[in-house]
């Protein structure tokens, strides 16, 4: 199938979301190796790499051609930290973790660092956390300039929903963009991700929720979500394209494909070599990545050639 794309735009996965149960050196570099030798993939995303690992990962993926992003918020989860604490003890702890994952980020040869900002303390107390966020985010924008030799690597804030599933102080596609905003006044490697499946979550629609974000908007997600509670899959959980209760399929695919054209996403100049836009789904219990991940590619295709 031709790729109407390429050149424009690099379609990217993240590797530990599509390949849960890649748990051994040997299985995440089997299965990094998968993805480098589709050439669907001009992108890739790593996450959770001890630093022996990572020299080995960069090794593949320098002599790939590939975008690389480091996701930095699967450790973030795991550690139970957040940039945002009102304890600065935690919020400290969240830094550190942040940048030795920026350590990380320039070993497997990254242009981008995904963070986010970590739980909500509610409406009280919401604007000492923005405060201790913002701060967070300079320290780790500073941090990463100074180790930086050739490219420097960005600092990517994600949003999450704030009251159904992460229930993140980041939250509403709004407040993302007027925390870039500040920051983006201080350095010029900062910008935000904005993940599609996360967008029925937040009750908020795609051109609205890209528009928020427009001019701060450095990298993209796409995946699935469920509001139905009764399903077991219910909220943040990335399933596949297309299941039975699932809000994004085809159709919604190419909505927002419209409108990151209309706010000129794959027309800038970004960290990364081209634009990129990730798969972020998840294989359901029972399923094999290998054909979840075409599934995606399918969706994708289709989608695209409906603009």
């Amino acid at each position: 199938m031709e790729h109407l794309w390429i050149g424009m735009v690099n379609i990217g996965i993240v590797h530990p979301m599509a390949f849960p149960d890649a748990k051994s050196d040997e299985e995440v570099l089997s299965t990094i190796r998968k993805v480098v030798e589709d050439d669907f993939f001009g992108a890739i995303e790593v996450s959770n790499l001890s630093d022996q690992l990572a020299e080995k990962v960069g090794e593949i993926l320098r002599s790939a051609h590939m975008d690389v992003i480091y996701a930095g918020q699967p450790p973030l989860l795991l550690e139970g930290v957040s940039l945002s604490s009102l304890t600065e003890e935690e919020r400290r702890k969240a830094v550190e973790l942040s940048k030795r994952n920026i350590d990380k980020a320039y070993l497997v040869g990254a242009s981008i660092l995904a963070i986010h900002s970590g739980k909500d303390p509610g409406k009280e107390k919401r604007e000492g956390a923005k405060k201790g966020l913002m701060d967070s985010l300079r320290e780790l924008c500073a941090y990463a300039q100074e180790k930086a030799e050739e490219n420097i690597v960005s600092i990517s804030l994600e949003n999450f929903d704030r009251d159904i599933d992460k229930k993140f102080l980041i939250g509403p596609s709004e407040e993302a963009g007027e925390i870039a905003a500040k920051i983006k006044e201080e350095f010029s490697n900062f910008g935000l991700t904005l993940d599609l499946s996360h967008l029925p979550l937040l009750g908020e629609k795609p051109h609205e929720a890209l528009i928020a974000v427009s001019d701060y908007l450095i990298h993209v997600h796409i995946g699935n979500c469920v509001l139905r509670k009764e399903s077991p899959f219910y909220g943040d959980n990335h399933p596949p394209f297309g299941i039975r209760d699932g809000e994004v399929d085809v159709e919604e695919l190419r909505a927002f494909i419209e409108a990151l054209i209309y706010i000129g996403y794959l027309k800038r100049s970004l960290p990364t070599r081209l634009p990129v836009i990730s798969f972020e789904i998840k294989p359901l219990p029972g399923q094999i990545p290998e054909v979840v991940i075409a599934g995606a590619k399918r969706a994708f295709s289709e989608a695209w050639a409906k603009i």
